[in-house]
């Protein structure tokens, strides 16, 4: 599979531009899935203005998401806040993926931040589950940034037969050497390729860290192509790794975490 590591900042508040350059990225690189950070369709913290801004199924944005995954044959996994379908009123920190074979496939984030800068608790709310997402053949584990610390979340995701975690992140620099940490020790946990990718750029004074990449079932670094990004900070970046999906269901009897942790 080769998936596109889309290290961008976003404008706050500005659905717009955010999806145009989206498509941009999407329509000039070929790949099978595409990434975005952590809430990138409006930026970190748009405020008050975050109930009003949040998306749902239908609405023309998300209609164009999937039309560009169905175009470009390929998966979209970008974050964004999301209307609460079952508690009106709420809104939920998500994951959303549009693929070529259906409608947009959603991931709340379960672990909100609530210290030092943070303040998602007491605007988003959290989810209890994580499930796999479909694309195509293959079933990927999707997180959101402090989920990662959680241990739990990859597990369970990797028990429900996930072949890859994806971590979406809206991360300050000063988590940058945690994340390089905590990372690869996921992937070797559960046997199985991750991804990570971080936003960069700077909201009310805090300075996202990017320090995107991949890696392999060993915990290893996969390496990356770096990519044409037109107009872009000088910190944001487009990379392009490969990952053998099919190398998961060989590796992992060799490194049988999952096998014997549900013994």
């Amino acid at each position: 599979m080769h998936v596109l590591l889309a290290q961008l900042a976003p404008r706050r508040g500005d659905l717009e531009a955010n999806l145009g350059r989206l498509a941009e990225v999407v329509r000039a690189h070929p790949a099978d899935l595409y990434v975005f950070p952590e809430l990138y369709l409006f930026g970190y913290a748009p405020g008050d203005r975050v109930h009003r801004m949040a998306l749902v199924a239908g609405d023309h944005s998300i209609e164009g998401i999937e039309a560009l995954a169905r175009e470009r044959h390929a998966g979209i996994l970008v974050g964004a806040p999301w209307r609460s379908s079952d508690r009106p009123g709420e809104v939920h920190n998500a994951a959303l993926l549009a693929s070529p074979e259906g409608p947009i496939q959603v991931q709340v984030k379960r672990y909100l931040p609530n210290f030092g800068p943070f303040e998602e608790a007491s605007i988003y709310t959290p989810t209890d589950a994580s499930v796999p997402l479909t694309l195509g053949k293959h079933r990927l584990g999707v997180e959101i940034c402090y989920d990662a610390f959680f241990p739990e979340v990859s597990r369970d995701l990797a028990l429900r037969s996930a072949v890859m975690l994806v971590v979406l992140s809206a991360a300050p620099i000063t988590s940058k050497n945690l994340f390089e940490k905590v990372l690869p020790a996921r992937a070797v946990e559960n046997a199985c390729p991750l991804v990570y990718v971080n936003r960069v750029g700077v909201e009310d004074g805090l300075v996202f860290g990017g320090g995107s990449g991949a890696w392999d079932s060993r915990g290893e670094p996969l390496a990356t192509q770096s990519l044409r990004l037109a107009g872009g900070a000088p910190e944001e970046r487009l990379e392009l790794v490969v990952i053998d999906l099919d190398e998961v269901p060989r590796w992992r009897p060799f490194r049988p975490v999952l096998r014997d942790v549900s013994a």
